[in-house]
């Protein structure tokens, strides 16, 4: 890959990878960024990987304090479209969402309300969503978010009381009451609201009862559900918050069922609750077990990785220390689901 499109932050340790229709990857292979089409009407649209904050339970290991992160991606705005488009092509319900998301918080991309905007505007578009914790949102952005297009906001609150958010948070400077005010304002402005907490047992258990109420107080969910509570769950390169456990998936629904007959209000949530329907798929390229020839492009999200391209396909490669830029290395596809691509070298 062209060094002009590689940067290195003051560290020196992490590198900024900014993909554009010169760099020469794929918008489909990885979750990092990108387009990824899980075979439904939902169409994920991820314009970069960096996050603001560094959440105790975060999957993803996103935020300041990664430790295992080496590159973070920005990309091109009208070759993200681009590849919107192709991926839109493809299905035949008409009637798509755009889901913006990242594996960190998509307000850190500089152009996201253009990105809104040209989303909205796309015949194919219904609905234009996005999901962040609102660490770089204050109630003035509201009306830029209703300019952009945007119909609904899925955000993360997960504790109300200050002290308590800025843990989960991982982030001395989260201010939950100034996200509180955005709440407010947001869910009296023409975008719709759902506050999706995560439910980290043993830290934010009374948190959740107060969060609910929360939403309904301040008329959360006009079109759509009001709430989307997560489940912390462990994930191989993800933080795990000492002593936490996850629930199991039968005592968590039950915990919902009682607050559905508590509140009066659906927690239980399904992808109909949300228009979401099965659709045409991006065809795959390239199946499991596979040999095939990479060309390496940059380096990978974490460290020991490189993404290569192969087959019009961006492919994460793991166990890849020591392979250079512009290598060309044979390797053997491990996982191909949803158009997401790994593979390990071949001795």
């Amino acid at each position: 890959m062209n060094g002009k499109f590689l940067l290195r932050d003051a560290a020196g340790d992490l590198q900024i990878v900014r993909i554009s229709d010169r760099s020469g990857i794929p918008l489909i292979g990885t979750v990092a960024f990108g387009v990824i089409d899980r075979g439904t009407s939902l169409i994920q649209v991820r314009p970069s990987s960096s996050c603001s904050m560094s959440c105790i339970f975060c999957s993803t290991d996103a935020g300041p304090r990664s430790r295992t992160r080496a590159a973070e991606y920005l990309v091109d705005l009208d070759y993200l479209l681009e590849w919107y488009d192709l991926v839109a092509s493809i299905k035949v319900s008409g009637r798509l969402e755009a889901h913006v998301d990242t594996v960190g918080d998509p307000f850190t991309y500089p152009r996201i309300y253009e990105l809104f905007r040209e989303l909205k505007n796309k015949k194919e578009t219904a609905v234009v969503s996005t999901q962040t914790h609102g660490i770089l949102l204050g109630p003035g952005d509201v009306e830029r978010l209703e300019e952009s297009g945007v119909d609904r906001v899925n955000l993360s609150i997960d504790s109300l009381n200050p002290a308590k958010a800025r843990l989960l948070a991982g982030t001395s400077s989260y201010d939950v009451s100034r996200v509180i005010e955005f709440a407010k304002v947001l869910a009296n402005s023409e975008v719709d609201l759902l506050i999706a907490p995560v439910w980290v047992p043993g830290v934010n258990d009374k948190d959740i009862p107060k969060i609910i109420e929360f939403a309904l107080d301040i008329g959360a969910g006009k079109r759509w559900p009001p709430l989307g509570i997560q489940k912390y769950e462990e994930h191989r390169h993800g933080r795990r918050p000492p002593g936490v456990r996850p629930m199991r998936w039968r005592d968590f629904y039950r915990a919902l069922r009682r607050w559905e007959e508590k509140y009066g209000v659906k927690l239980v949530l399904e992808p109909g609750d949300f228009g979401i329907k099965k659709d045409r798929e991006v065809p795959k390229t390239m199946e499991v077990g596979e040999k095939v020839l990479v060309r390496v492009v940059a380096p990978g999200w974490r460290r020991g990785e490189v993404l290569g391209v192969a087959r019009d396909r961006v492919v994460t490669v793991v166990s890849a220390l020591g392979i250079p830029i512009g290598a060309e290395v044979r390797v053997r596809i491990l996982r191909n689901k949803d158009n997401v691509y790994l593979a390990r070298p071949e001795p």
